[in-house]
This record gives structure tokens, sequence and C-alpha cells, in this order.
């Protein structure tokens, strides 16, 4: 498409303010039908990187190392394509799977009718969204419940996708099943975001103002403490001189009272 540019599993949007947005695929989800009845037994004993459990799940579990992807092989044919990040490599894949399992006996129809259902992709607008403010605003289309979870959820009617956004600006797109759809998404929500983003953020300190503040706290610490013990030795009543004095008072009564039976 022309509103885009994609290199592998990245897709260069324009954000209609001269910079540009980068949408990164995280996975994708295809269907795909052999038209042919499998045995999944055969399979799983002649093939490589399979793992079949049928007590667990009834499906073979299929993987590819080149293009990276997971296949589930069904018994009726049909097939589930996950993990790979375009979809190139979602076709690519669906077609060596098919081609593994004409080799081991089972001949595939002509049209084995390929499907992506799902694309996932992420993208970072650069900036903190105030996610109560979209969520006030947009009420129909969003769903902000921070105590269950701390993502506002976006759902689109036209196209039918979801965007999970957080306060930091990292966005999660969902529910595609093309990349145009990923990407009109973000362009129908980013101008909603861009209006709801957070103005004077604290930033967090550099290295250098962080020990001027540690120095800073110290020197007002040990000014407090010498102020402190200085107030202790005074001469009020619990100073030090106060003391003093009246031991030495206690200690001429003493003396007076010592004379005073030696006189009798």
């Amino acid at each position: 498409s022309s509103s885009f540019t994609q290199a592998g599993s990245v897709l260069e949007v324009p954000d209609m303010f001269g910079g540009s947005l980068l949408i990164r695929l995280q996975n994708m989800s295809a269907t795909a039908d052999l038209g042919v009845r499998l045995d999944l037994k055969q399979i799983a004993l002649r093939c490589r990187n399979t793992e079949f459990n049928p007590r667990r799940f009834a499906a073979v579990i299929m993987r590819l190392r080149e293009p990276r992807a997971t296949a589930l092989v069904f018994a009726s044919g049909k097939l589930v394509i996950t993990g790979t990040k375009s979809s190139h490599n979602s076709s690519l894949a669906t077609k060596k799977i098919a081609y593994i399992l004409e080799r081991v006996g089972f001949q595939p129809s002509s049209y084995i009718n390929f499907k992506v259902q799902n694309i996932v992709g992420t993208v970072d607008v650069g900036y903190p969204i105030r996610l109560e403010g979209v969520a006030f605003a947009h009420p129909t289309f969003s769903s902000y419940e921070p105590e269950l979870f701390p993502g506002l959820i976006y759902r689109l009617v036209q196209p039918r996708v979801v965007l999970l956004v957080f306060v930091s600006g990292k966005v999660v797109i969902t529910g595609a099943k093309t990349e145009d759809q990923l990407v009109e998404g973000l362009k129908k929500v980013y101008p909603v975001l861009l209006e709801f983003r957070k103005a004077n953020v604290a930033s967090l300190p550099t290295m250098e103002e962080a020990a001027t503040a540690a120095a800073a706290t110290a020197s007002a610490k040990n000014a407090a403490a010498s102020a402190s013990s200085g107030r202790g030795r005074g001469k009020g009543k619990r100073g030090g001189k106060g003391r003093a004095i009246r031991t030495r008072r206690g200690k001429d009564l003493n003396n007076a009272a010592q004379n005073s039976s030696l006189d009798v």
C-alpha cells in the first residue's frame, strides 16, 4: 500500500506531522485447508521437529526453522500457522508444510485456502498519554480499568481492530487481518493520543544532579546533628554545667551536716 513502507517485519507509517511511526509486527496467525484427511500418527513418526500427544491435544505440532513458524496440523487437513512476522513468511510456511506432507504421502488439493486471521503489532508514539482523558472523551470505544489492567482498551469499529494503549506511549494493535488494517487503525487513533499527550512530565535527574542533591542532603543532616549536640552542652536544665552545680550543692549540704554533728 502507498500509505506505508514495509521492510521485513517493520511498517513505517507517516504520522501526518512530517514524522513517521514504526509498527513492529510481533505475531501472525493464519489458517489453511489441504483438502485431504491426514494420518497424524504417520506424520508424527515420519516428520522431524513434531510433537503429537493425542490425549492432550488432537493435532500434530510441527515447527519450522526457516521461516521460523509453528503449525498445528489436524486430521481433517486443516492447518493453523502462528509465530511468523509477515504475510509472506506465513504463506511460505504453509507451502513448506504442504510440501512436507506431500512427501510423507498425503496429496494436498491445488487450492489450500490460505487466510491470515490475526496480526499483532506494537508501536511507541514517543510520549506519555493521559489515559483517563481518552477514556472520558471516548467512552463508546474505550474501556479503562486501571485496577484490573494498566492499559486502555480502544475498540475501533472500522477497521475492526483493538488497541491496547499504555501510559508510557507504547501501543499494541491486534485483530487486524491485513497490514493495511493495522496502519489504518493506528492512523485513526493517533490524533486522539496526540490530543491527550501528557505535558510537563518531570524527567529523571542526571547523575550529576543526583550527586549534588545527595551532597546537599548529607550537609543538611550534619548541620542539624551539630546544632542538636550544641544545645545539649548549654546552661539549661539538662546541660552539663547545670548538673555540676547541683552536685556541688549536694556536697556542700553533706559537709554542713557532718560539721554540725561533730559540734554536737
